[in-house]
């Protein structure tokens, strides 16, 4: 059984003995690594990685266990911090383009919100006076109709008509942003209803 033991004196630790473990154990530690990161090139990088870790650090090892164990269990740890660090990192490429999306969605609504606005003014001039006054009260100052029909000194039953007369108008008018005005204005003050 062999000892990694650099420090001491018996044993000295040149680059043929180095060269000798590399060639007794990197296809196995290969193969090894190929199974806990299970993609060749990844592997090929851990175990590269490991033996040069090995070469810069030969004055400082010292390891009371065969070196087979040794370096198995430094490319089992080695593979597993990999493996969490491309977690980690998908999971931080997933965050970035979610939150981009998201931006994107946003501008994407707020020029499309404005549009809706500018369409909704125009639709909303082509109102009769006393209904676009009683579809503004009930929709951008959120008044119910009891209180629209007493402001009004109208009857609720006027109120309620003239919201139908006028939802029906801007239902017609606006229908190209129809979909737009139920995701998005359905949230703000139920539009539609």
């Amino acid at each position: 059984m062999t000892h990694l033991n650099v420090n001491n004196t018996s044993q000295t630790y040149n680059d043929l003995a180095f060269e000798q473990l590399f060639k007794t154990h990197y296809k196995a530690l290969h193969a090894y690594a190929n199974l806990l990161v299970r993609d060749v090139d990844i592997a090929e990088e851990v175990v590269q990685s490991l033996f040069l870790k090995l070469w810069e650090k030969r004055s400082l090892l010292e390891a009371h266990t065969s070196i087979k164990a040794y370096l198995y269990k430094c490319v089992y740890h080695d593979s597993l911090n990999l493996l969490k660090h491309e977690q980690v990192k998908a999971k931080y490429q997933d965050f970035t383009l979610h939150s981009m999306n998201a931006l994107q969605e946003a501008a994407s609504g707020k020029v499309e919100f404005s549009e809706l606005q500018k369409e909704l003014q125009l639709a909303m001039q082509l109102l009769p006076q006393q209904c676009r006054l009683i579809f503004q009260m009930s929709r951008f100052e959120e008044l119910k109709y009891r209180e629209i029909a007493d402001r009004l000194r109208i009857s609720v039953k006027t109120v309620e008509n003239q919201m139908g007369k006028a939802l029906k108008i801007l239902r017609v008018k606006l229908a190209d942003f129809l979909v737009l005005l139920m995701l998005g204005l359905m949230s703000h003050n139920d539009f539609l209803n």
